[in-house]
């Protein structure tokens, strides 16, 4: 089923693409060598609906140490040994781990094997590989070895999606990566998935205090996709579940070269599950040799979503923008002293990601 969906996006994709020629399209289009220029040209479908991302982190990081309780003392072994909040733990007495079940079961059957032994793990801290040895403590309630860490382990959120790429069979969104809030690192997906989002009210973003979308997550059992990467530049998803997802008509995308400052438009949601078209302008234009999440600045000048939302709010990030019947990016970052203002990435750098999954 998925194979047959695919094919007819792609299909349409091109029939849009001749349909230009005759006037339907991009006003820019007026001859046949043009033509076949735009058939030739990456078509993607545009977003703008409001997504849920729940995702485990693949990577044991620690967020946090904390003292344990044993029959005799309170201790921190992970803080005695040197561990420090931002090490990313590559392995357990040389077996690597890639989630915090696997340290704790590495150590357990370690310790009840060995008798109190002190486990060797290596540690990525920043850019340079440690070995750190700790004591692994009993903790008086669970009966657990323990060695009092906290590990980031899931994720949850929402966003907005950007497009869905029929070649790749993949949907972006975010336009920008999700980092761990006290380390600033870049969390590793895991398993995860991308669900349908319906939005219940909007916290008004104002000078030095931004504002949000908040929402609901449903369709668990039903996700339209499965999370696969967090990278600088976005959030992909295979697409699976996808038949009954609200999915708009293709449209090519723009270059950086063929974006211009001026009128241009977000698609977003801001009430429900409905995508709406706000006016905005892209004020300045970063022309880029290697990707970044700032490609442009934008403004919002549509009046409802100045009243409405203030603005830009947390969770549209991942609003294509468009501009002269292209997709050319993706909102990723407010202002946060004016909420009008903000910054997209060009969406060339999202088709990079979209191709390496």
């Amino acid at each position: 089923m998925k194979k047959k969906i695919k094919k007819s996006l792609v299909l349409f994709a091109t029939v849009l693409g001749i349909i230009s020629v005759f006037g339907f399209g991009a006003d820019y289009v007026h001859n046949a060598q043009q033509a076949v220029q735009v058939v030739s040209e990456r078509a993607l479908v545009p977003g703008g609906q409001s997504v849920g991302i729940k995702m485990n982190v693949k990577g044991v990081l620690v967020v946090g140490l904390e003292e344990i309780e044993t029959d005799d003392s309170v201790i921190s072994p992970g803080l005695i040994a040197g561990l420090q909040i931002g090490d990313m733990i590559l392995s357990v007495n040389g077996q690597p781990v890639s989630y915090a079940a696997d340290v704790a079961g590495i150590i357990n059957e370690s310790e009840k094997n060995s008798g109190d032994r002190p486990v060797e793990m290596k540690v990525l801290r920043k850019e340079d590989e440690l070995t750190v040895r700790v004591c692994p403590v009993i903790e008086k309630e669970s009966g657990e070895y323990k060695i009092g860490i906290w590990v980031k382990e899931k994720i949850a959120g929402i966003g907005t999606l950007t497009f869905y790429d029929p070649q790749t069979n993949c949907f972006a969104s975010l336009g920008h990566g999700i980092y761990e809030s006290q380390t600033g690192t870049l969390l590793e997906a895991g398993d995860g998935q991308l669900l349908r989002t319906e939005v219940k009210s909007i916290k008004e973003g104002r000078a030095g205090n931004p504002g949000e979308i908040r929402g609901i997550f449903y369709g668990d059992d039903d996700p339209i996709g499965k999370v696969v990467k967090n990278s600088k530049y976005g959030i992909y998803s295979e697409g699976e579940n996808f038949e009954d997802f609200q999915l708009a008509q293709p449209m090519v995308m723009a270059w950086q070269n063929q974006i211009e400052k001026g009128d241009a438009y977000i698609l977003t949601t801001i009430d429900g599950d409905k995508v709406e078209k706000f006016d905005i302008r892209i004020t300045e234009i970063n022309r880029q040799t290697e990707p970044d999440s700032k490609s442009m600045e934008i403004e919002v000048t549509d009046e409802k979503l100045l009243a409405s939302c203030g603005g830009i709010v947390q969770g549209m990030s991942g609003s294509p923008i468009i501009q002269n019947n292209r997709i050319v990016g993706a909102v990723t970052h407010v202002f946060v002293n004016n909420p009008t203002k903000g910054y997209g990435i060009f969406v060339e750098w999202m088709i990079e990601e979209a191709e390496n999954i």
